[in-house]
Parts: C-alpha cells; structure tokens; sequence
C-alpha cells in the first residue's frame, strides 16, 4: 500500500512538473506544424525529471518585463530570469551609463542543466489585492532562460499589471502594466496609440520610449520594424562617447542583427545569398539555417505568439479593436519577397521595379492582405491601420540622392515593387474602401501624406480631393538622420523643402529630429500628434510637439488647412514653420518608470 502512495506522488510531481514546462510558450516552435523549431519538452523534463532547480537566490531578472499581441481575454507577458552574479539592480534609478548584470551566461550552463522556476501573478491593481491569473513555469538555458506565457481570462479593454518572481526566492521582476483589446463588436469611442521605429542601441537613448510611460498617454504601442539593432565597431556612431557600448563589445557583425538580416528577401540577403557560395563563405551555413535560427531567437525575445499552426516565418497578423479599427500588421521585409535592391545590383533593380510579378510580400500575405482590407470594410470598422515598416508613397527623394549619392527613389520599398502597390490601390479604390491610414518606419524621417493612387486616379493637393486615406511615416527612435548623422537645422530643412517641392502628395516632411508619433482614433475623427527628442545623446524626458494632423472619416486625406498650417520644424506645404523648439520635460527620468508594453510588432 505504501509503494502504491509513493509510486502515485512520484507521477503526480512528474505531471505537475512536465505542465510547467508547458505552460513556457517560448519552448514551443514558432509553427506547431514545424515542431523541429521548438525543443522536445518530454525531454528536457526527463533529464531534470528529479534534478532540484536552479538555487533562487542566484537568480535575477536581467531584462525587465513586456507584454505584447493582446486579446480581448488575453494577452502575452514576457521576462528572463537567469542566474547572475551581480545583486538584482533592475529597480533602481540609473545615473550614467552602467552595467546591471554580469553576462556570462555561460559558465552556469556549463554548470548546470537544472530547470529554472518562476510564478507569475496577474491583478487589475498594482497593489495585486485582486490577482485574476497566476501561475508557475519553468525555463532554462536551452532558451537562455527566457519566460513567455499567455495571461488567460481576462476582460476586455482592460488595463493589468503583472509580476514575475523567483519560485521560494526573493528576486522580483519590475511591475509591468499591459490591457487587452476590446471584443470585435465592442464599440468603442477612442483609442490612443504610440508609433516607434528603428531603435539603434549605440546611437543614442531610448527617451520617446519613458516620454510616453510618464505621460501614460497610450493605450498601445506599434512598432514598425528594426526593434534593436545596430553596426559594426567604427560604423557610423559606436556608442563609446555616450557609455552606450555593447556587452559584449562584440556586435553580430555577419548579418547585422536586423533579427534575421539587413536586406533580406526569399532568396538570401544582402550580404549571403541562398546559394553553394553563400554557404561556403558563412562557415558552410546556409541562409535558410541562418533564418530559421533567426525566427527562433525573435520568437523567444519578444511577446508575441505563434500566428500560424503551418507558416513558421508569419509574424504578418492583424488585430480587431472593437469597431473601431482594424490594425493590419505587413511583414514586407523577410517573408516571401521578391529580389531587393543589394546595393550591387540597383540599376537592375530599378529596372524590373514595374515587372508586374514582383511583389514585396509574396503571393500569400498578398491574398491576405486585400482578404483583409475586405472584410474589415464588410464589418463596419471605421478605420483600417496598416502597419507596414517601410513608406508607401511613392517619394522622389532627389535631394537625399544628391546630398548624399543614393538613388532618387528607394527600391528596397514600395517604390521597388509598383505592381503590389498598384494591386493595393486597385483593392481600395474598386472596393470603394475608404478611411484608411498606413503607417510606416524605416526612413529615420517624419512624413505625412495623402493616400493617392498616382497617375491613375486624380488628385488635388489643394484640397486632397482623389485622395483615399492617409500615410502617416516616423522618425526613428534613435538613428541617425538619412541627410546626414550631425546634419544641420539649416540643412535638414533644405532637405525637407525639395521632398515636399518634388512630390505633391507629401504635405509634410521633416528630417532632425528623433522621436515618435501619437496616434488617436476616435469614431469620426484620427489625430497624429508628432514628437521630437532634442538630444538623444543624453537622458532626458524631454520632448518638442513637432505636428499635429486630422484625418476625417468618410473624407479623402488630410483635413485642410493641413497641420492647421502650422508647424514646429521640417517644411508643411502651404504652411508656416514655427520653428521655435520650446521643449516640454515629460518628468524625471530613471527610477521604475514602465512602459505600458501592449506592443503591436512588425
């Protein structure tokens, strides 16, 4: 009777511990139906199956908290918890440039392959009086000790906090607040969202990322592409002169770390093509291996959650926000694209960028992406978002061609693939689907434009007549200037004269500053407010509002006068450019500030 008793507590703690590994979604494949992307669970729990955990009190959390892809009754929440030497300093106000933790993994894997255990604890107040969802899970060094789970019955367009800790320890991961999105039918007045794109690590501070956490401000956060990256020691700025280096001071130099590569397409990258040369000259891996690779190590760093049972590569995705809008989430950089400009090859580029067979998107994410636009029409939302990391206008950018030797029209983007943007426009326009605003990163500029199908539908830009939404493009975060890394006010604004002179749907350009843009949408009406950061060489809080944008609904661009004719910097057409720079200080920054991370990823 008694071996019965202990035979049966014996499967029971192998059960109990076997679902902890479960509940981890970061050990899972990014595709269930690629299952040789995850890691075999049943394994690991076999080979820890009576191994103790790793001991709490060597445990920190060494990258903060996030959450991300929300649900109305959902919602992924993400931290690391890994054993360290130095003490848990993630909660404290930072002064100056310092390193928190000791990095060297390495030396506990080699020590220990024993699992490490968190709870997890989820309350619709910060002082956790009334927790909603908790839980225990395990990780360990096979996914660098990285924690992801899905938070679960939730209510709707609501705001949590949540919390990690070390199981029977101390060490406490900072609070971090996240809300789910309201029910499909839900009908909602507004919703605030924050636009980021390109964050580079040695550039400069991350301040429009605590700007908008002082000023809680937003409901959401959209980023748009080139989430953390940077170059090469002695590319451009290296960080040295602001203590912004890396650890270790060694960057992933072969592709660049553009979470898969720089230039990517289907058929390789900019610097390794998917062939027996590429394989050979990158240590006889090939491109596809660096890219699944690639995909498992985004998967395990971001809050983000498996998109299709059968695609491995599909981050593209899009979310229902009430009635309000539908936010349509493009992967137009490594999915299935057709050849991109290499710098190697850009008159042959140039030359086929009108071949009706290219598409940046690839045939699938194609048929979705109008499927989409559809349906989105069919069911009465009132906006349609379309985050999309690259511009969707067409630009003439013949001053950045002359100030700085790049071709006039950038064919890593729309402009180098005419016929998927010409089978957008037609989806739109022979749909009759109005309302629409794209958003766009990657150009390390403001802009602001009407929508307009050019040369096929006409347009006034006087009144935006012809027009069928809006484009609205940020800055980046903290690189640097496509006119120059140390350009002048003075220069930057020449710049920003020829774009807006050379092209008559871009209403609004404006190259110095850094920054971010709020986005409000209401039932009638959506805002852009635009935002500099005067100096991301240093930490601040503080910010100049650069613009301000309306777009109506059921109207055909931008509301007139545009930007109420008056902005801060850059050039409006037919406008007046203030240009005063009065700064506003969002608060101290440091200490426990959180961004509110419900983040929408591209």
């Amino acid at each position: 009777m008694l071996s019965s008793v202990l035979t049966l507590l014996v499967a029971f703690s192998g059960v109990q511990a076997s679902g902890l590994y479960e509940r981890n979604v970061n050990f899972r494949s990014a595709s269930q139906s690629h299952s040789f992307l995850g890691l075999d669970r049943q394994r690991l729990f076999k080979r820890q199956e009576f191994a103790p955990t790793i001991d709490s009190s060597i445990l920190n959390f060494t990258h903060g908290v996030a959450s991300g892809d929300p649900a109305p009754t959902s919602v992924i929440l993400w931290t690391r918890l890994a054993p360290q030497q130095d003490n848990d300093r993630s909660n404290v106000t930072v002064e100056g440039p310092v390193e928190l933790y000791n990095h060297n993994t390495a030396q506990y894997v080699e020590a220990s392959t024993a699992p490490v255990c968190a709870d997890y604890r989820v309350a619709i107040d910060e002082s956790f009086s009334s927790v909603v969802d908790s839980g225990r899970v395990y990780t360990t060094s096979e996914i660098d000790y990285t924690i992801k789970i899905e938070a679960r019955n939730l209510s709707p367009f609501t705001r949590y906090y949540y919390q990690f800790s070390a199981c029977d320890g101390e060490a406490r991961s900072p609070v971090g607040r996240t809300k789910t999105l309201p029910a499909e039918d839900d009908d909602v007045e507004s919703v605030k969202l924050a636009v980021y794109s390109c964050a580079n690590w040695p550039y400069g501070f991350f301040n429009a990322y605590g700007n908008v956490a002082r000023k809680d401000s937003v409901d959401y956060v959209v980023f748009l592409g080139d989430y953390i990256y940077e170059y090469g020691p002695g590319a451009v700025r290296n960080g040295w002169d602001i203590g912004r280096i890396h650890v270790p001071d060694r960057d992933l130099t072969t592709l660049y770390d553009y979470q898969v590569a720089n230039d990517a397409y289907r058929g390789g990258s900019g610097r390794q093509g998917d062939t027996f040369e590429g394989y050979t000259a990158f240590g006889n891996v090939a491109y596809d291996q660096r890219k699944m690779h690639a995909v498992r190590a985004y998967f395990e760093w971001m809050p983000i959650r498996q998109v299709d049972l059968d695609d491995n590569l599909r981050i593209w995705r899009s979310f229902q926000i009430g009635r309000l809008a539908d936010l349509i989430m493009l992967d137009t950089r490594q999915y299935d694209r057709s050849i991109t400009n290499l710098d190697t090859n850009a008159p042959y580029i140039t030359a086929i960028s009108n071949d009706a067979g290219r598409s940046l998107m690839g045939p699938r994410q194609e048929k979705w992406f109008y499927r989409t636009l559809r349906s989105s029409a069919t069911r009465g939302a009132a906006w349609r978002i379309i985050g999309s990391q690259v511009i969707f206008s067409p630009i003439d950018r013949a001053s950045l061609a002359t100030l700085r030797g790049e071709e006039p029209f950038n064919r890593d983007s729309w402009d180098g693939y005419l016929g998927n943007r010409n089978r957008t426009f037609q989806t739109l326009y022979d749909n009759g689907i109005g309302d629409n605003l794209f958003l766009a990163g990657d150009s390390h500029a403001n802009w602001v434009s009407d929508l307009v199908w050019e040369g096929s539908r006409d347009y006034d830009p006087v009144t935006g007549k012809g027009a069928i939404g809006a484009e609205f493009a940020v800055s980046a975060v903290s690189s640097v200037s496509r006119a120059g890394q140390n350009v002048s006010f003075a220069t930057a604004r020449e710049v920003s004269d020829s774009v807006v002179g050379n092209n008559s749907e871009v209403l609004w350009n404006e190259f110095w500053y850094r920054g971010y843009m709020e986005l409000r949408l209401g039932r009638e009406e959506a805002e852009a407010r635009y935002f500099g950061i005067p100096d991301v060489k240093v930490r601040s809080g503080r910010e100049v509002s650069l613009a301000n944008f309306t777009v109506r609904r059921g109207g055909e661009g931008l509301v007139r006068p545009v930007g109420g004719g008056i902005v801060e910097a850059g050039t409006l057409k037919g406008g007046v450019t203030r240009g005063s720079n009065r700064t506003v200080d969002t608060g101290p920054v440091g200490g426990n500030a959180t961004l509110a991370a419900r983040r929408f990823r591209g």
